[in-house]
């Protein structure tokens, strides 16, 4: 494989995540970028920026839309159909795509436990379809990108302290496990990070993180950026949370409410490989920063307050 990676494709590129990614992308001035969108998204992009129209379901559309690119970075939501990423890899696969970045964002999936979750099987088959691919050509290869928790996006969505913008924030298991969390910012850094270190990322998982928090410490910030609020703490268990998931799933419901509690044990239980110890970063390689405490607050304050 060749050590450069030039030119870059990207699909998802005007949602939360991928947005971000493409910006720094941008940013970087490293690359060539093709935009991979369905025609019925309404997404706009800057001038100059290739922009193609794909069919999902025409591996022929995927194929030709592929041809000539180094890599390709899929940044699409994970949660739902799998279809359209399994036909996006299986294509970048045919094109000769030297390097793919599936949508393997968040969650620590070199956990066994978290790769038994429900909600991640479609990562796990697009992730051992990779592999399979790489083995039978070496011209292929991957990078995993684990970031796990969505640090602003987090806030800015009610999840990593669920009710925290009705100042009724449930607190899980006491409120002191750790978890890793990364802002959008630090994952599209991640990701030119890759693409400037083909040889050092080939084939692997890269981790990275900004910092290490807990839920309490998350609601102390809160508490101190808006004590007009009356805040009333919701107590759960998050053995309790997955049981009534997993039979939500069970019954065929698939939802945020059926979702949540396998991402909540995915980002709070310490056998799920949550946190990320200083050994096994790659932010140094990567470039990614981190952010400090007051840093945090100021986020909560955005997003709480």
């Amino acid at each position: 494989m060749s050590s450069t990676l030039k030119n870059i494709a990207i699909t998802g590129a005007s949602g939360s995540l991928g947005s971000v990614i493409f910006k720094k992308l941008l940013d970087s001035g490293k690359f060539n970028i093709r935009v991979l969108k369905r025609s019925t998204s309404s997404g706009t992009f800057p001038a100059g920026v290739e922009v193609i129209d794909v069919d999902f379901e025409s591996p022929a559309s995927l194929e030709a839309a592929l041809a000539g690119q180094d890599a390709v970075i899929n940044a699409m939501s994970v949660y739902g159909d799998n279809r359209p990423h399994m036909a996006l890899v299986r294509a970048a696969v045919a094109a000769g795509v030297k390097r793919i970045l599936p949508s393997e964002f968040g969650a620590n999936l070199d956990a066994p436990l978290t790769r038994s979750l429900p909600i991640f099987g479609g990562k796990v088959e697009v992730e051992e379809y990779l592999k399979q691919a790489v083995a039978e050509n070496a011209a292929i290869s991957y990078t995993l990108v684990f970031n796990a928790a969505f640090l602003d996006w987090g806030l800015e969505h009610d999840v990593l302290i669920a009710g925290s913008m009705q100042a009724k924030p449930v607190i899980i298991n006491g409120g002191d496990l750790l978890f890793s969390a990364t802002t959008l910012a630090s994952v599209g850094a991640a990701v030119v990070g890759v693409l400037s270190h083909p040889e050092e990322t080939k084939n692997r998982s890269v981790r990275v993180h900004d910092i290490v928090l807990t839920q309490n410490k998350l609601l102390a910030m809160a508490r101190e950026v808006a004590p007009q609020k009356d805040w009333q703490i919701v107590h759960a268990d998050l053995d309790a949370m997955v049981k009534v998931a997993g039979e939500r799933l069970a019954q065929g419901i698939v939802d945020m409410e059926s979702a949540g509690p396998f991402l909540a044990k995915a980002t709070l239980d310490p056998e799920y490989g949550c946190v990320y110890g200083e050994s096994e970063l790659d932010n140094e390689l990567l470039g990614v920063k981190g952010v400090t405490e007051g840093e945090v607050k100021e986020m909560v304050k955005k997003y709480l307050a």
